[in-house]
């Protein structure tokens, strides 16, 4: 419960995916924190998108700088797959990010969703409280 109320809105993740020869990759995603679990999105031929649609394993990183760190290793889920039925959670994520992103910032049909299920993930923050207080009400 205190995860969900520091990580609100947008949060940049630092994101792993595995090559077809067993090569480490990392990449910049946008990450919502919704229900406990991240869920970004990037375009259907990027190729983090194809090392997922084989190798759905996946690490994730969200660090504010020395304050905060978030890591996370799990399973990826296409909320939307071009081929399949959508994920019955879809429609609220596609609302909210809708509501975030707005009309035009994105191209609904290029953009492919997932939702990553952790399968270990642990949090480090230097200063929990000022964490929870946010940052008007921090000294």
């Amino acid at each position: 419960m205190q995860l969900a109320q520091v990580l609100t809105g947008m949060c940049v993740l630092v994101l792993s995916t595995v090559t077809a020869k067993g090569e480490p990759r990392v990449s910049a995603v946008d990450g919502h924190f919704l229900h406990g679990r991240w869920v970004f999105g990037t375009a259907r031929g990027a190729a983090k998108a194809r090392h997922l649609s084989v190798r759905p394993a996946a690490s994730v990183a969200h660090l504010r700088g020395e304050e905060l760190g978030v890591f996370v290793h799990g399973v990826v889920e296409d909320l939307h797959p071009a081929d399949g039925p959508a994920d019955p959670g879809w429609q609220e994520i596609h609302e909210y990010l809708h509501g975030f992103y707005g009309d035009t910032s994105f191209d609904w049909n290029d953009v492919v969703y997932y939702r990553l299920r952790p399968t270990w993930m642990t949090v480090y923050a230097t200063e929990p409280d000022r964490l929870l207080a946010g940052p008007d009400r921090a000294s």
